[in-house]
């Protein structure tokens, strides 16, 4: 299975933020929407990420006056990004390695998703049930 799969079922919504978005409104996007990680853009190019481990570590770091920061303050910059046609284990691997997850999914330079390590397990388990299921198939038939 390829991220292009996941993105099929998931949709390709992804939550961006400027760089100059404050760490508060940062935070309360990503309250608001329930989710993990806002993509930062700069003139609709990909230039960070930033996820709510970030923000709790800078927050940790800075007091309660960090939530007035711009978010560019605590992003990471060097963002590590997948490609459509990746499969599954590859982007495992990368995210293990990594360790995060959230990957932005590019094409070429054009953001066209993101995928959360949740997604590409829950696809995996998918994967693994058909797998086994035909496999018991073949042994009885």
């Amino acid at each position: 299975m390829t991220v292009n799969a996941i993105l099929a079922q998931k949709g390709h919504e992804v939550a961006t933020a400027s760089r100059t978005t404050s760490l508060g409104d940062v935070a309360a996007e990503l309250a608001h929407r329930r989710i993990g990680a806002l993509v930062i853009v700069d003139d609709d190019s990909v230039c960070g990420i930033v996820s709510e481990r970030d923000l709790v570590r800078h927050i940790a770091a800075n007091g309660a006056t960090a939530l007035s920061e711009p978010v560019s303050e605590c992003m990471t910059a060097k963002v590590i990004s997948c490609a459509p046609a990746e499969t599954i284990d590859n982007v495992m691997e990368k995210m293990t390695a990594g360790r995060f997850r959230h990957l932005p999914v590019l094409d070429g330079t054009k953001l066209v998703g993101i995928i959360s390590i949740g997604d590409v397990v829950k696809r995996k388990i998918e994967q693994t049930e058909r797998d086994a299921e035909e496999l018991k198939r073949y042994i009885a038939g």
